[in-house]
């Protein structure tokens, strides 16, 4: 397939099947994820993959409930994926102080976007989350409390033909040539 195949096929999905995710499957997505590039070479990650359904189940009532139940249709997603962002050296967290801005999270959207274009390359759907009961979600997958918990990912195959056209903008309007 070619790349932009890819990314136009890939979309958000919030309907998933009850059939398993290999996790080999998992793995070839996290491989992607893992050879992504990032600020210093940090690679300020690591992801917890949440899939035997008991603890799935747990995990996703800590996340989705209450106020953050607007994303609880995760909960019927095989694998859930929490990203964690690690902690920054010195010399990058001055760089980040110095420009105003957190490199770690732009280095963990490059790792999680490989992750999620491989996982449609293995005809998986998934959903980045950003809205979610983190501390209750650290607490249950016994994440430490300095570090943040700042994206999951739903993972599944998706329930039938979701096909969404979703508006974007034209080349011509995101596209300036100086």
């Amino acid at each position: 397939m070619r790349f932009l195949e890819l990314v136009e096929k890939r979309s958000s999905v919030r309907k998933y099947s009850l059939r398993p995710v290999p996790r080999e499957a998992v793995d070839r997505c996290l491989e992607a994820a893992r050879l992504a590039p990032s600020a210093c070479n940090a690679q300020p990650w690591s992801f917890i993959i949440v899939d035997e359904p008991a603890l799935k189940n747990r995990f996703a009532e800590a996340a989705f409930s209450g106020v953050y139940s607007l994303n609880s249709f995760a909960k019927q997603a095989p694998v859930l994926i929490a990203v964690i962002t690690e902690r920054a050296s010195y010399a990058k967290k001055l760089g980040e102080w110095l420009r105003g801005i957190r490199y770690s999270l732009i280095d963990i959207g490059i790792a999680c976007e490989h992750l999620v274009l491989a996982a449609a390359e293995e005809g998986l759907g998934t959903c980045w989350l950003g809205w979610f009961n983190e501390k209750a979600a650290k607490k249950m997958l016994g994440v430490a409390g300095s570090k943040k918990m700042d994206i999951i990912i739903s993972m599944g195959y998706p329930e039938g033909e979701q096909i969404h056209e979703t508006p974007r903008k034209t080349l011509e309007e995101i596209r300036r040539f100086a």
